[in-house]
């Protein structure tokens, strides 16, 4: 019988977050992946949990997901995490999960931090829909491409970004969404010098041309406004009305229920249709 996969969230600054429930299960697999050894037997030692480590990440997964499986299979169990946050989201880790669905492994989620929600329930902005984006690329028409492609996007947007990257990232987003869109800038979450800034794409460039941007940031950058449908002329409730009236509906009737639907004179859809009857 193969093992179970578990993928554990971590904490993504604060040590506190880290759950007894993720702590329990850290010391229950047989052996541990994570994306960086060195950052992980941090957490480990500080929680005084003893597991054999293998490594897992972005140069490495197509050989170490084979390998993470043949022991899976084997039986053996695992947890898969990541330097902070939550495993396989925005993370090659989606690729070691897709392995183990296609072979019959179990996959369990052990919740915890997630910078993204996090931020986004801090943002003061919309949280019914959202989308999340993670980082943009590095080449520049790619990531205009990218942001072109978002434009009318009426959900609230997430974005992550490193701080020697966030002044070219700013200038993009204000460019393609204007400078008065809103947007929360969240900067190191959870940990000692955590701030969440609310103002506009157009504030927040020209503030961060002027100063060292520090630390982890997530954007939450507010959705594009609904689109407002066209208005309806008043030749086009004519024929509305004229088609109705095709149909056996009475004019003033036709008249009335156009009207109602475009927001138009029912008395000038009534005398424009006459006219032309």
């Amino acid at each position: 019988m193969s093992g179970t996969l578990y993928l554990v969230a971590t904490p993504i600054g604060n040590l506190g977050d880290f759950s007894p429930r993720a702590a329990e299960t850290l010391g229950a697999v047989d052996f541990i992946a994570a994306e960086d050894t060195r950052v992980s037997v941090k957490l480990l030692n500080h929680f005084q949990i003893k597991k054999p480590l293998v490594s897992y990440h972005e140069h490495n997964h197509a050989a170490a997901g084979q390998a993470i499986l043949q022991r899976l299979l084997a039986g053996e169990s695992c947890a898969l995490v990541t330097d902070a946050g939550t495993p396989a989201i925005s993370d090659p880790g989606e690729d070691l999960v897709r392995l183990c669905a296609e072979n019959g492994v179990e996959v369990l989620s052990i919740p915890g931090c997630c910078a993204a929600v996090n931020a986004l329930a801090v943002s003061g902005l919309p949280t019914g829909r959202f989308t999340f984006e993670g980082f943009l690329t590095v080449n520049k028409k790619s990531r205009r491409e990218r942001l072109d492609s978002l434009k009318n996007e009426e959900r609230t947007m997430i974005f992550h970004e490193a701080p020697h990257k966030l002044r070219a990232t700013l200038e993009d987003l204000r460019e393609t969404f204007g400078p008065d869109r809103r947007v929360a800038l969240c900067r190191e979450l959870t940990k000692l010098h955590e701030e969440t800034v609310r103002t506009t794409l157009g504030e927040a460039a020209a503030y961060y041309q002027e100063n060292t941007p520090k630390g982890e940031y997530v954007l939450v950058v507010a959705g594009s406004p609904p689109r407002e449908t066209a208005a309806v002329t008043l030749e086009e409730g004519t024929e509305q009305v004229l088609r109705l009236v095709a149909q056996g509906i009475r004019l003033k009737d036709a008249a009335r229920e156009v009207s109602a639907h475009t927001g138009l004179s029912k008395n000038e859809l009534y005398a424009a249709a006459l006219e032309r009857s």
